[in-house]
């Protein structure tokens, strides 16, 4: 499939706030996807997963998650300066903003004649968690968050003490959660804390364990496992074209599936 890329300024309550989109050049309509990417914003493993998922039919928007701090089109580097920038900028900016921000990607994207209105999320660490909170939308019909950073010690934003476990309520879509067991920035304990209060919530997810690091999806780097990264990115396919391009009808409550999930790995 031939991708056209392309990008736009929207506004936010915080200033103009670029997204770069990939999409199959020809037809459509077709499915959104906002991708959210890691600290580092839009950098050459982000596009190229941006080009995977449009490849399989799908609008993607890859909002610049810290447009309050850096200009349009920047990417940090994997490095430790860029690094420390991302994180500090994670903490400094609030979290309000990081809400609005998903809302003018949602907004974004239905107003493309070429999106067909059924939306979805994927993030992955800074952006597992952002599509975590993407999902509390309700055009968000199913979302991925890769081993997504600290919801488990509600630790984004200024003043570190966001309320995403206390608004897990709010997810009404599928949620696909994938997590690394040596991942040091979500430890055991963690990753139980997100899965009893997704459970107590009743929201239809499901859960898989890797053995596997931190940033084990990115292909740029010595933590990165090409094959989990395929089976993550089939799951994630799976979830949304089931639910995106599958025209899934919810199933009567009397028959709907219970919440939960088996986990793996």
């Amino acid at each position: 499939m031939i991708i056209k890329e392309e990008s736009t300024d929207v506004a936010t309550p915080n200033g103009a706030m670029r997204i770069h989109r990939f999409r199959p050049a020809a037809g459509g309509p077709y499915p959104g996807l906002i991708l959210f990417s890691e600290i580092y914003q839009v950098t050459g493993p982000i596009q190229r997963t941006a080009r995977r998922l449009a490849s399989h039919g799908y609008i993607v928007a890859v909002p610049e998650v810290y447009h309050e701090f850096e200009p349009a089109g920047c990417a940090l580097s994997y490095d430790k300066d860029g690094t420390d920038k991302g994180n500090r900028y994670k903490v400094e900016k609030e979290l309000a903003s990081y809400d609005a921000d998903a809302r003018a990607a949602i907004a974004h994207l239905l107003s493309l004649p070429q999106c067909n209105g059924r939306l979805g999320s994927i993030g992955i660490c800074l952006g597992g968690h952002l599509s975590f909170r993407c999902a509390m939308n309700p055009e968000i019909l199913a979302a991925a968050c890769l081993y997504a950073t600290d919801i488990h010690k509600r630790g984004l934003g200024k003043g570190m003490r966001d309320d995403s476990l206390e608004r897990i309520g709010e997810l009404k879509g599928e949620m696909l959660m994938i997590w690394g067991r040596q991942d040091p920035h979500v430890p055991q304990e963690g990753r139980d804390a997100v899965y009893r209060a997704m459970t107590k919530a009743g929201v239809v997810f499901t859960w898989h364990e890797f053995n596997a690091q931190h940033a084990f999806i990115r292909d740029e780097g010595p933590r990165y496992d090409a094959e989990l990264a395929d089976i993550c990115y089939a799951m994630a396919l799976e979830t949304f074209g089931r639910r995106l391009q599958g025209g899934f009808l919810d199933a009567p409550a009397e028959a709907a599936p219970p919440a939960g999930s088996l986990k793996l790995g």
